[in-house]
């Protein structure tokens, strides 16, 4: 019988990879649909794909390392610890026994664990760092095939550098107990090197890790992520999804950072160190230039009231404004952590080189203003049997205050849920928080979130969530106070290991300033709705295929609705041990405008960021080759092809291409030594 469950899991785990990249199509599909097209999601895969590579040792892993692991809740992650409180695990089959630990989720595991136990300090040596440390170097291509206006002879604004995207990336690993990267990168219409930075964007650090009661010291580049994301958060949040235990933060705490955004990071030095008794103290501090408009005073002195964290320079006046503003934080965080039990407080102060303004509109009557800020907050979170209890409160230290308190419940196997509240004061201020909300910034909203997940008989899986929102003040195109709500229901049907299909419904409506030159003044609700079809089923071990049909529609007010359409095939080559594999896509989409847009997950090459928009009318098709020559050496290889209907120019300003076709190339060569 334990041959039989191994041989189960075993084949299981062939899936493992489909079902990593539907989680990762679900987050970065979710963060897309309130991002910028040029935002990177490259650390929704990195993750995942550094886990894959260094497996995480479950005899001697903590939460914070498993929080890393997207797919697992927080109440899985306590019913683990719960476990093993009790018992040693002997055998990778006894999570079977676990609460909340079924097949799919043990499925997912299996290429990120394991159960070997390593000796870390008696192998930290010098001679042993060099003969065993793993090294890897990266080296990516990107390039438009047709020339964009900007790289054109023009008067007054044009790109000043060349039209290729490129990325050089080297990381070090021992063991997981010195980690070291460096990420160089430039941005099409960038020069790789300037007379004022140097290289355009250049990322570093070097990480020690378990070092006694020394957890983590890094020097150079980090993130921090803390509690709910209310007071202290960089990087990317995962919120609203399918899976509704991700409104529950998965804080990592201190963490390397190795992507190649150029704003979500600190810069200096950072510490997590064990004070005894449970305790851990994370202080940090940061030196950052950032890239931001300065206007000159009456004064002689400079005034800002716009930070770029595009990472974009490419024309003259990107130039200027490149790294003109000095950015220093320190403070510290002090936890009380145990296996069932997390009580922080954070505190830290943001110093600028020049002064906050803000601009004359209404809805700007909060914002920050001035050089210097200070924030504290308290975060928890709390597991009693199958009830998981978590929140956060913030203060901006002479302004306003931000709230989010939730539960979270295995009511039975089959039924769990989660019920959330928000509350951000109009004056919260902090541009280091990344908190689960519709707007864009975590101030002006309160709101309600409620979600279930049900395992229906026959393979069945129910996941419903509302959101109800409102914000008290005014916003960037909400000339009044506003309210709204978002509801997604999907059913998903999985049978074997050969066939899943998925059915979804989401609806959101918000309310917003009507368009120009309509003749009254009260704000226009404005409704989205998405349907969803798609299914998955595997032929047999070399071929399985993906296909999505989905329709959305958009209205505002009064006016016409606008329906769009996306149907696209995927097909993925992926034979066991072979040296090529490869996916291509063919899609057709009919948008009438950018309000009904769609966004669709995309294979990429390794770390690639995965995000696709839709919008016009024509067909979309890519295709990615991965092929080993060597046992060290991947080449992957991405050609993307746009060809749209009834236009003669594609983008506008700077990046618009004439014709009616946009294709891009991607070349990366990755080599472990």
């Amino acid at each position: 019988m334990k041959t039989l469950c191994l041989l189960s899991l075993l084949l299981l785990t062939q899936n493992a990879v489909a079902q990593e990249d539907e989680k990762n199509r679900d987050i970065i599909e979710a963060l897309a649909e309130k991002s910028s097209e040029n935002d990177d999601f490259s650390e929704v895969t990195e993750r995942l794909g550094f886990f894959r590579k260094h497996h995480i040792n479950l005899h001697k892993t903590t939460p914070e390392e498993l929080k890393s692991l997207l797919f697992l809740s927080p109440l899985q992650i306590n019913s683990f610890f719960s476990y093993i409180a009790k018992t040693r695990l002997l055998d990778i089959l006894e999570l079977q026994v676990i609460p909340g630990f079924d097949i799919e989720t043990i499925s997912r595991l299996l290429p990120f664990v394991t159960l070997t136990t390593l000796h870390d300090y008696d192998q930290l040596k010098p001679i042993k760092m060099l003969s065993t440390g793993e090294h890897e170097l990266i080296s990516r291509y990107t390039r438009l095939l047709k020339k964009q206006k900007g790289f054109r002879d023009l008067p007054g604004s044009r790109y000043l550098g060349s039209p290729e995207k490129a990325l050089l990336r080297y990381r070090y690993n021992f063991q997981g107990i010195v980690s070291a990267a460096i990420v160089m990168e430039k941005d099409a219409g960038e020069h790789l090197f300037n007379k004022k930075t140097g290289s355009d964007h250049l990322s570093a650090h070097l990480a020690l890790f378990k070092l006694g009661r020394v957890k983590k010291l890094v020097l150079g580049d980090y993130s921090l992520q803390f509690g709910q994301g209310l007071t202290l958060w960089s990087g990317f949040a995962f919120g609203k999804g399918p899976d509704v235990t991700s409104v529950a933060a998965k804080d990592v705490g201190l963490k390397p950072y190795t992507s190649a955004n150029e704003s979500s990071f600190f810069r200096g030095v950072a510490s997590t160190v064990n004070l005894g008794r449970n305790i851990y103290l994370s202080s940090f501090i940061s030196f950052r230039k950032l890239d931001a408009s300065l206007k000159i005073t009456t004064d002689g002195g400079y005034s800002l009231y716009n930070i770029s964290m595009s990472g974009l320079h490419r024309t003259q006046t990107e130039h200027k404004n490149q790294k003109t503003l000095g950015q220093q934080v320190y403070g510290g965080v002090l936890q009380y952590i145990s296996d069932n039990l997390n009580i922080g407080g954070i505190a830290y102060q943001a110093d600028y080189e020049h002064q906050f303004t803000t601009g004359p509109q209404l809805y700007n009557k909060f914002s920050f203003t001035g050089k210097h800020f200070s924030n504290i907050g308290l975060h928890y979170n709390y597991t009693f049997q199958n009830i998981y209890l978590y929140g956060e409160i913030a203060h901006s230290i002479g302004s306003g205050m931000a709230t989010i308190n939730g539960a979270m419940a295995s009511l039975s196997r089959k039924l769990s849920a989660v019920l959330l509240h928000r509350s951000y004061d109009i004056n919260y201020q902090s541009f280091f928080s990344r908190s689960l909300g519709e707007g864009t910034e975590t101030n002006n909203e309160k709101g309600w979130y409620a979600g279930l997940n049900y395992i229906l008989p026959g393979n069945f899986i129910w996941s419903l969530y509302a959101d109800y929102f409102k914000f008290p003040w005014l916003k960037y195109r909400v000339d009044s106070p506003s309210a709204g709500y978002e509801l997604l229901s999907q059913i998903s049907y999985t049978k074997g290991k050969t066939f899943k299909a998925t059915i979804r419904f989401k609806i959101e409506k918000k309310q917003q300033n009507p368009d120009t030159g309509d003749d009254y003044n009260q704000l226009d609700q404005v409704a989205k709705q998405n349907y969803r079809l798609e299914w998955s089923w595997k032929l047999n071990v070399k071929f399985n295929f993906h296909q999505r049909t989905e329709i959305t529609q958009y209205q505002k007010g009064i006016k016409q609705n606008e329906i769009g359409y996306l149907i696209y095939q995927d097909v993925n080559y992926s034979p066991i041990s072979s040296k090529l594999s490869a996916n291509i896509r063919l899609a057709w989409f009919n948008t009438p405008s950018y309000n009904s847009r769609i966004y669709a997950y995309e294979n990429d090459v390794l770390h690639g960021s995965g995000s696709g928009q839709y919008s016009g009318k024509g067909i979309r098709t890519f295709m990615n080759i991965r092929y080993r020559p060597m046992k060290k050496t991947d080449v992957w290889f991405r050609y993307g092809l746009f060809m749209y209907l009834d236009v003669k120019t594609i983008g506008t300003g700077l990046d618009e291409i004439e014709g009616s076709s946009k294709s891009e190339v991607k070349i990366q060569i990755r080599y472990q030594f």
